[in-house]
């Protein structure tokens, strides 16, 4: 089974083609995703890559984290598991809340 890993600090200008690169030194790369913002595509500077073998994963993050990639020291441990968001409800308040004066 393979490891998710978190790639943290990462330039603004690394791409996901770069980042597979980089981690295919210590195995096989399942998937290399850089998170962007929704509205201007840009790279938030965080990624996860995805490799198919623990060993592979593990050996990535140990030589990695804290090496440099176009100018930054890259931030690199294993993902954890995403939280479960709350459904976007009403956050109160407004018109209509219920107040008692």
């Amino acid at each position: 089974m393979g490891k998710k890993i978190y790639v943290g600090n990462l330039s603004f200008n690394v791409d996901a083609n770069q980042l597979s690169e980089v981690f295919s030194e210590f195995g096989t790369v399942d998937s290399a995703n850089v998170i962007t913002d929704r509205e201007t595509g840009r790279s938030k500077g965080f990624a996860f890559v995805e490799m198919s073998a623990d060993g592979e994963a593990r050996a990535a993050i140990e030589k990695l984290n804290g090496m440099e990639l176009s100018g930054r020291a890259m931030n690199i441990s294993e993902a954890k598991p995403q939280e479960p968001r709350n459904g976007g409800g009403s956050r109160g308040g407004g018109y209509g809340s219920r107040r008692s004066y």
